[in-house]
């Protein structure tokens, strides 16, 4: 269940960033006014997984899943370009979230 909540803190996150980014520097303040709502909820959620998680296994886990889903959006939806440097930092965050998540002995208390 934990990891349940932790994902959807992390795709709460995303939407937030993702409507930060079209709201064109709060022209579209509706989109601003979205993005507020859902950091929020990102944050409660969060909370609730920090009751039963290490805090730095869960914020890594949080930080590193969600900037590689925005990377992976803004190529999607913005057609952003990502050079060899950028696509390799990416999946070593990836690699670094996976490595912390599956051996690390911090895991749920």
């Amino acid at each position: 269940m934990t990891y349940l909540l932790l994902a959807a803190a992390v795709v709460t996150e995303v939407v937030a960033t993702l409507l930060l980014k079209a709201s064109h520097g709060w022209e579209k303040w509706e989109f601003g006014m979205a993005s507020i709502f859902f950091y929020s909820l990102s944050g409660v959620i969060f909370a609730f997984v920090l009751k039963s998680m290490n805090v730095g296994l869960a914020y890594a886990v949080w930080s590193g899943v969600g900037i590689a889903l925005v990377c992976i959006a803004s190529v999607l939806i913005w057609q952003q370009k990502f050079d060899v440097f950028a696509i390799s930092g990416v999946l070593l965050i990836v690699m670094g979230t996976l490595l912390i998540t599956v051996k690390s002995s911090v895991a749920i208390q």
